[in-house]
């Protein structure tokens, strides 16, 4: 008697809905396009809280990291830097992504040349890379020379970044207030 008393004085639920585990289709037209992409990126940069300055300064303390040939470390390594610099830790991260796989062979070969260059390092060429010990022996040489060139490669590029960041970022602010103001 209980049974049927609490069982027909229970609380009728609307039906929920399964979700649906079929894959989607992944057609071109189902994913965004690159130029909306691109406006999507327009945007967050335009409506990014801080001053241009420190966007700028967040940027190029992650294009300077990202020239040093310490895989995985750039990101920490700039993010860092933009702490005592007071910039954009999220554009620090950002500017590290200048050395991807696609670019580390041209960066650090040009890093290369320009610290044998500071250094007046020419003799290198002269080593049999067919000798291990002989590679193993230069291994030091080979990365002080490496350093000394991501450094002033990074500093240039650094530098150059944060001036040409500065630029955008400002052009791209005027011209999403003078289209507020239109509108208003």
């Amino acid at each position: 008697m209980f049974r049927s008393l609490l069982q027909s004085n229970r609380p009728h639920f609307p039906s929920v809905a399964k979700p649906d585990f079929r894959r989607r289709s992944t057609s071109r037209s189902s994913r965004p396009s690159f130029r909306r992409r691109l406006k999507y990126f327009y945007w967050r940069l335009v409506r990014m809280q801080g001053t241009s300055e420190a966007i700028a300064r967040g940027f190029a303390c992650g294009v300077f990291a990202g020239m040093f040939p310490l895989f995985g470390l750039q990101t920490i390594i700039g993010v860092l830097l933009a702490v005592p610099f007071r910039g954009n830790k999220i554009l620090a991260l950002t500017g590290t992504w200048i050395s991807n796989p696609l670019t580390y062979v041209p960066i650090y070969t040009f890093n290369f040349h320009v610290g044998q260059w500071l250094l007046n390092k020419h003799d290198l060429m002269k080593i049999n890379f067919y000798s291990w010990g002989q590679i193993k022996g230069l291994g030091a040489e080979i990365g002080l020379i490496l350093l000394v060139g991501s450094l002033a490669v990074g500093l240039v590029s650094a530098v150059f970044s944060y001036f040409l960041g500065l630029r955008v970022i400002n052009r791209f602010r005027a011209a999403y207030y003078l289209q507020r103001r239109r509108r208003d």
